[in-house]
């Protein structure tokens, strides 16, 4: 299923007029109409950081998928304690590293695929007019992770760690090395 990602200008629109509160209490219940309009709000952001997070479009579908999945089975979880934006961004990081962790275990076992340690990088062609997104799509995973985590959804390190089970230093050492390859690639 090839579905694209998009949201009109009117969904945000009409999400000032939303009682955001009355919405999720409304799909908590059950109410299919109030989840769609949570889903038609929140899709584009969640999508933007799925694909981001695996860098490619066809996962980042799968991934965002899943992740409203998720959100249904577990929008009774939403305790109201912080914005619902920020939980459900919670809970996409996590199912997509999930899924894509998923993904990558299923293709090795199906192809019987090594993982290859320090494998070379190439970087790609850059033009005078730099696709940023392009660039962070060509990172190793886990540096991917944290550089979008970090640099551009804002979780501090000890955060990100503790979401990817990893030490503190190795996410600051990964969001180095993000920093680096794009620096490197963008001629900077």
């Amino acid at each position: 299923m090839n579905k694209k990602f998009t949201v009109s200008a009117s969904s945000f629109a009409d999400s000032d007029k939303v009682d955001e509160a009355d919405v999720i209490a409304r799909a908590c219940k059950g109410d299919t109409d109030a989840y769609r309009n949570l889903y038609d709000i929140h899709v584009g952001r969640v999508y933007a950081l799925c694909l981001r997070l695996t860098g490619e479009q066809g996962l980042a579908e799968d991934a965002t998928q899943e992740v409203f999945i998720q959100v249904w089975r577990k929008l009774q979880n939403f305790s109201g304690e912080s914005q619902f934006s920020t939980w459900l961004y919670r809970v996409s990081v996590n199912v997509t590293i999930s899924y894509q962790r998923k993904q990558k275990n299923w293709l090795q076992r199906m192809f019987n695929i090594e993982e290859a340690g320090g494998g070379q990088m190439v970087a790609p062609s850059c033009s005078s007019e730099v696709d940023l997104d392009a660039l962070i799509c060509k990172l190793p995973e886990r540096a991917r992770w944290v550089f979008v985590l970090h640099g551009i959804e804002g979780y501090r390190h000890e955060e990100i760690a503790t979401m990817l089970n990893m030490a503190v230093g190795t996410s600051k050492a990964q969001y180095h090395r993000a920093r680096q390859l794009l620096q490197g690639w963008m001629g900077s």
